[in-house]
């Protein structure tokens, strides 16, 4: 089945019955810091949908430097309160309205080689900010996977109690960034939850997209690192806002991603069956990748909604369509944490 690009912002954006349940229960406002970047602004239309599906009146607050004011106009037509503010400037950040409940999505990834110092800040500097302006509300801050080792891929994945070992400078400072947040936790009592997700995907970007585009274009496919774990990035929006009723103090982590361990060659010859291309393949897959445990998250809220093979001919249809593409890679096979 093929689909538009409305139909799909309309599947993705629709909340289930469990996130219908759970917003009744949060009460308040919900903050979220960053809104403009890949899950920003279709989780802020998803928390609107879910109030209104609820019968709740509760504002829904997104911040960011909105560069693109069309994602800003898009966000207040959909029922979102927008700011325009840079967080690394305080007074600006202090000005900032209250709210009983922060999502926080700020961060920086791509472009770190060369600009580290950049990253520290936004990763590790600017969340102690944040935590102590809104030391008063209820957190979940999204973090990485990327903290934690590579594993074996029948190891299950690295649990939240598997010690951290970041590789580079991005991974380090999304460390950083964990550390500091739980110590805030600690000192202010702030309930928090520290998301940890890898990978997110959606018809526009990710893992399942960057496989198709390969097998599709007959570009070869790196198997370097021939596992991944992949979540719908719907289902990681949801989880998300279902997480502000599981924050702790001190702070919680948890990881977020799909059920299975997906081979990457597996992957392609599915895209290569759908699109009767043989894939191409280079590199001799390492015996280790970055595999994350998600079984606490799963026992929490149930396995994602949207299934990988959904998942995979949503992407095929996208793409047959000649749908948009974000073209913001991953780089899930980059082993030595340049990014």
């Amino acid at each position: 089945m093929d689909y538009t690009l409305q139909e799909l912002e309309q599947r993705f954006t629709e909340p289930s019955a469990d996130l219908i349940e759970d917003i009744k229960k949060i009460e308040g406002d919900i903050l979220l810091l960053g809104i403009g970047g890949k899950m920003g602004p279709s989780m802020g239309k998803l928390a609107v949908r879910a109030a209104q599906a609820a019968g709740v009146n509760k504002r829904i607050i997104g911040v960011s430097r909105f560069s693109d004011l069309r994602t800003k106009t898009e966000l207040e037509e959909a029922g979102i309160e927008t700011i325009s503010c840079d967080l690394l400037e305080d007074e600006s950040l202090q000005r900032l309205p209250d709210a009983d409940h922060v999502i926080y999505l700020a961060g920086h990834k791509f472009g770190t080689s060369g600009n580290e110092s950049f990253t520290w800040a936004m990763n590790a500097y600017l969340p102690g900010r944040v935590a102590d302006r809104y030391k008063k509300s209820n957190i979940v801050a999204l973090s990485s996977g990327n903290v934690l080792p590579f594993v074996s891929p029948v190891s299950g994945g690295a649990s939240e109690d598997t010690t951290p070992e970041p590789i580079g400078e991005y991974a380090q400072s999304c460390l950083g960034r964990e550390r500091i947040l739980t110590y805030f936790s600690k000192k202010n009592h702030t309930n928090m939850l520290i998301y940890r997700l890898n990978y997110a995907v959606d018809f526009r970007y990710g893992v399942v997209m960057e496989i198709a585009k390969s097998v599709l274009r007959g570009k070869p496919i790196n198997l370097s690192t021939a596992m991944v774990n992949v979540i719908w990035q719907g289902d990681a929006n949801e989880i998300a806002l279902r997480s502000l009723l599981h924050t702790r103090n001190p702070a919680r982590i948890l990881n977020v991603t799909g059920p299975e361990t997906i081979g990457i060659v597996w992957l392609a010859n599915e895209f290569g069956r759908l699109f009767d291309i043989e894939p191409i393949f280079v590199n001799e897959p390492a015996r280790t990748a970055l595999l994350n445990n998600a079984s606490d998250c799963h026992r929490l809220f149930g396995y994602p909604k949207l299934s990988i093979r959904e998942i995979i001919d949503i992407t095929a249809s996208w793409l047959r369509l000649g749908g948009e593409e974000w073209n913001k890679e991953t780089h899930f096979q980059e082993r030595g944490g340049k990014f």
